[in-house]
């Protein structure tokens, strides 16, 4: 609030950066004027998160708010304390909001097993939760960072890892500092003098500060909601070592590994729940008999979404499980778990590999055109990439095209379903004259492509 007395001009300690000549920076003449560098009157004051505002209120609205939680939340807590010091109550060894709803009433209707995942949810599918978000991460920002990403899930998933929270404190506070950037001054960065070979998609990509190519820093979001998840997963893990816990939630360990399977229906403690007495049964039933049939819906959709070598797999073990059907499932459950490991091992295979070619399409994107039959090889897609690339380095901060990048990269499925001829022919505009010569008709649409 000091900065904005009158007395304080910024015009005093603003700096105005000549432009530089072409022998001085690979930046091409008609992205000087961009930067703010070059264009205006640069205030160093910004850097270090200071403005003349007016009104004032919107310049500390961010500030107001973070300030009205802190105290709501110290509120809460006083009031908590005080309740219970006056009524002799102890304090819950577990924070949840229904304190009487525990395991045992999780199965005494659909009130009562709602309430218990309100409590537990986290405690019982918090793992699975903490191996989606950095998938998340991945097809989000597809830059150098996801590699290390991608590198750290493959551990993670063959041995527990307690330092990955420190991981992602150090790389998101770090990448925190790479969006704050250096302050403004009369050089550039290094990577933009003159005989460097980096272009905006290598620097974009690999989420180095530039004037010209901002970092965007909403990819800092999807590193915190890993980071949370990944919080409150050790969390559970020490909770889970406290009989308490063990009482109120349950444990998380598989009662069926080490048991014998005709004497298993005498310790499970799960009531009968096939012939539908109540509504918590249907759902049960729902629960635990389609979502089979529903995981190789899913395989079957993403393995001929694309037409790829990679996505081949999918189609392949959706065939493979096919084959066994229901029986599958009458397998001992380490022979389950033995088919689902190496499915899990091949999607992680996946977006390891597509992660690590993501540099080949992003920056490097003027040689890869050149060379068609790599690109067919991988995805008859890599040219609507190939497109969407140069329509997303034409803007600031966010990817471009009508599906995010990411989707096409780890093969989701697209936003609006294309014909094969579209897909195929798209830089002719979906059209063709005919298909005695396929392979001459594909080259002429990769010669005649535009981009605009």
């Amino acid at each position: 609030m000091m900065y904005q007395l009158q007395t304080i001009k910024p015009e005093n300690f603003s700096v105005n950066c000549s432009l530089p000549n072409e022998n001085q920076t690979n930046i091409p003449l008609h992205q000087l004027n961009k930067p703010l560098l070059y264009s205006t009157p640069t205030d160093p004051t910004e850097w270090m998160g200071l403005r003349k505002s007016s009104p004032l209120l919107v310049y500390l609205r961010n500030n107001l708010l973070m300030l009205a939680i802190l105290a709501f939340k110290v509120t809460i807590y006083c009031h908590q304390e005080y309740y219970q010091g006056w009524n002799n109550l102890s304090t819950s060894v577990s924070k949840t909001i229904f304190h009487n709803i525990t395991r045992l009433q999780l199965d005494d209707g659909l009130v009562n097993c709602a309430r218990y995942f309100i409590n537990y949810f986290f405690h019982n599918f918090g793992l699975e939760i903490c191996f989606l978000m950095p998938a998340n991460v991945i097809s989000q920002c597809i830059d150098f960072y996801t590699m290390i990403h991608t590198c750290w899930v493959i551990a993670v998933l063959y041995r527990h890892r307690s330092k990955y929270c420190y991981f992602l404190a150090c790389i998101i506070t770090f990448q925190h500092f790479i969006c704050i950037g250096i302050p403004p001054a009369h050089s550039d960065y290094p990577w933009r003098f003159k005989g460097t070979s980096f272009n905006d998609s290598i620097v974009k990509w690999l989420y180095f500060p530039d004037f010209i190519i901002w970092s965007n820093p909403v990819f800092l979001l999807y590193n915190f909601m890993l980071l949370l998840c990944t919080s409150l997963q050790c969390q559970i893990f020490e909770d889970e070592n406290k009989a308490a816990i063990w009482i109120m939630a349950g444990d998380n360990v598989e009662i069926c590994m080490s048991l014998d399977v005709a004497s298993f229906s005498q310790h499970n403690p799960v009531p009968d729940f096939i012939h539908c007495r109540s509504y918590l049964h249907i759902s049960m039933v729902v629960i635990f008999s389609y979502p089979f049939w529903f995981v190789l819906t899913i395989i079957f959709i993403i393995g001929t979404t694309h037409i790829s070598i990679f996505c081949m797999g999918y189609v392949v073990a959706c065939f493979y499980f096919l084959l066994f059907r229901g029986d599958l499932l009458l397998k001992p459950i380490k022979s389950i778990l033995y088919y689902w490991d190496w499915l899990i091992t091949y999607n992680v295979f996946m977006i390891t590999t597509k992660n690590i070619l993501s540099i080949r399409v992003c920056g490097y994107i003027e040689k890869l055109v050149q060379n068609t039959w790599p690109a067919q090889s991988r995805d008859t897609q890599m040219h609507e990439y190939e497109k969407q690339i140069w329509e997303w380095r034409d803007r600031e901060g966010r990817w471009g095209g009508g599906d995010h990048l990411g989707q096409h990269m780890l093969c989701l499925p697209p936003a609006v379903e294309k014909s094969v001829h579209e897909l195929l022919f798209f830089a002719c505009g979906g059209g063709y004259k005919s298909l005695e010569d396929p392979g001459i008709q594909v080259g002429q649409a990769v010669e005649s492509r535009d981009f605009s």
